[in-house]
């Protein structure tokens, strides 16, 4: 027998159900053409994910169960057809001493479809509330196991048992399945992105496979939604755990595959790609993230400040990889202690992305609110306020720059600096979108050598003028200043970052592992002490396992001090 499934691998917009229920349409007519038994659509398609506070809202669960009707009306000639779609779904009305009583709370549900009618629906029973994940907050969990049946090319029923997302982590919900009579498992997803985050997926779900002994299908979501990237990577899995098929990553796609059942078990054909290196997938997942937010959103484009240093040009590269040169532009803006090289630097970074490059001299600003405020400076020397003036002033240019045009400001700094407070509120703080906000100083290096390395986009090869990458980092806001002026070593400094707050390590832990206290001490205290910046910055690409978003949820009034 051959039986025949295609995951629809597909970005979705949150909110937008007409839109999002016309592409699931389009993909099941596309299926049914080519001969398609099983179409698997990721986790709450419907409605995007994740819609947050919107599935409080009763009109918008109406809306979704409109957009569920349509979908219903617009496949119901696709005959042998059956089609999987994920949905946030009422509890369904129950009877109490005579009475319908409507049973407050919602589920984040699949229904399965074919031609015209709901022949089944899963409610996910595992809710994740950790990380990024709030879905205790919208959601009640069910509580059965969904097993329905396929016909193949033959005519002969598949036994498919139907999970959702983080069911699929724990061994109960399969494992019903399994005793259900499920042949094999089909797993729909929007599991967000963080480095290595891919081979965790596979392996888990290998696990699962070997522990039923069943074929698992994964099909998965892909887009950008705010803060968070799902990058796709679709896959199947033999009975043995082996894998038998991977869709592309960061890309939309039609993944199918062919299972044939014989004596020895399911013998399953489909495309593998490749597994990518751990660069690779961040700089697809960086551009993905800017491409879909600034899209999304209706923004025309994207400027941002080019200083010559390594954080905005590798922000520049990631720009114009995920618009294009032409909505892309770049402004330099020196003030008396930016260095010839900077300027330099800058015109040469532009003129290989070929964006549009400005130049606006911050001297004549800079001396006037010196002027303004020196009757109430005076008798105090010059500190960090003045260089923190410097940084305001370009921010209110970029800002004035965006209220004109329309164009997004895109901040430029990274994880490092968020940490440590190393990084000026209202001055280069001040932008609708930071970009590597979640990308440690240690690895912009690295994707900045790998984007050299590399055009996966083809924007230009070599972007960044190498003397950006190998110069000492400085803000030049002051005279001969570097980065290590205020600050451990880099290297060391993200190992102290990731330690303390990826981690949950303590200081004496960091200690004990080699790291001198006075450098740890120093870390911990500017990580506590700048909560209320962080809390005031705009939001930026996650791409490690804790960022500072919504995994990192801290006061800013506290007197712990470990």
């Amino acid at each position: 027998m051959t039986f025949s499934v295609s995951v629809a691998q597909l970005n979705f917009v949150v909110g937008d159900m007409a839109g999002n229920a016309r592409r699931i349409v389009d993909a099941a007519v596309q299926a049914h053409a080519q001969g398609v038994h099983l179409l698997l659509t990721p986790e709450l398609a419907l409605c995007g994910y994740a819609a947050e506070d919107l599935f409080l809202r009763p009109a918008f669960i109406d809306a979704c169960d409109d957009a569920l009707n349509d979908i219903l009306r617009g496949t119901a000639h696709l005959k042998g057809l059956h089609l999987v779609v994920g949905h946030p779904a009422r509890q369904t009305d129950v009877a109490l001493r005579g009475r319908s009583v409507a049973v407050a709370g919602l589920y984040n549900a699949a229904s399965v479809l074919t031609e015209g009618r709901v022949v089944a629906r899963h409610a996910k029973r595992e809710l994740p509330n950790y990380q990024v994940f709030d879905e205790r907050r919208y959601f009640v969990p069910g509580h059965e196991a969904c097993v329905f049946p396929v016909p193949d090319a033959q005519g002969r029923p598949v036994k498919v048992g139907l999970l959702i997302c983080e069911d699929a982590w724990f061994e109960a919900p399969a494992a019903d399945c399994k005793a259900a009579g499920a042949e094999l498992l089909a797993v729909i997803n929007a599991s967000p992105f963080h480095a290595g985050k891919g081979g965790e997926r596979e392996e888990t779900m290998r696990r699962r496979a070997m522990s039923t002994g069943l074929p698992l299908i994964y099909a998965h979501l892909v887009g950008g939604q705010d803060e968070i990237v799902f990058e796709g990577r679709s896959f199947v899995l033999g009975a043995d755990g082996a894998l038998a098929g991977r869709a592309v990553s960061f890309e939309e796609a039609a993944f199918g595959m062919r299972l044939h059942r014989a004596d020895q078990g399911w013998r399953i054909e489909a495309d593998t790609d490749r597994a990518h290196s751990a660069e690779a997938d961040l700089w697809h997942a960086l551009v993905l993230g800017v491409r879909d937010y600034i899209g999304k959103n209706g923004f025309p484009g994207a400027l941002l400040g080019l200083s010559g240093g390594i954080d905005s040009a590798l922000v520049l590269a990631i720009a114009v990889d995920a618009l294009g040169a032409d909505r892309v532009r770049a402004v330099m803006m020196p003030s008396p202690y930016t260095a010839d090289i900077s300027w330099i630097d800058a015109r040469d970074m532009a003129a290989r992305m070929g964006v549009r490059y400005d130049e606006i001299g911050i001297s004549p600003e800079f001396e006037a609110f010196k002027a303004s405020l020196a009757p109430l400076f005076e008798g105090r020397g010059e500190d960090t306020t003045e260089e923190n003036l410097q940084a305001r002033i370009r921010g209110t240019l970029l800002m004035a720059l965006s209220n004109k045009f329309g164009s997004i400001v895109l901040t430029t700094g990274n994880k490092s600096e968020m940490a440590t407070g190393y990084c000026t509120l209202y001055g280069d703080m001040a932008g609708g979108f930071a970009v590597i906000k979640d990308v440690a100083k240690t690895v912009v290096f690295q994707l900045a050598r790998w984007r050299n390395a590399h055009d996966p986009y083809g924007t230009g090869a070599q972007p960044i003028p190498e003397r950006i990458i190998t110069r000492p980092p400085s803000a030049e806001l002051r005279p001969d200043q570097t980065d290590q002026d205020s600050l451990p070593p880099y290297e060391v400094l993200d190992a102290i970052i990731e330690r303390y707050m990826e981690n949950d390590c303590s200081p004496s832990d960091i200690v004990a592992e080699g790291f001198a206290q006075a450098d740890v001490d120093k870390v911990v205290r500017l990580i506590r002490i700048n909560e209320y910046k962080r809390r005031q910055a705009p939001v930026g690409i996650r791409v490690t396992h804790r960022s500072f978003g919504k995994d990192w949820r801290y006061p800013i009034t506290s007197r712990y001090r470990a």
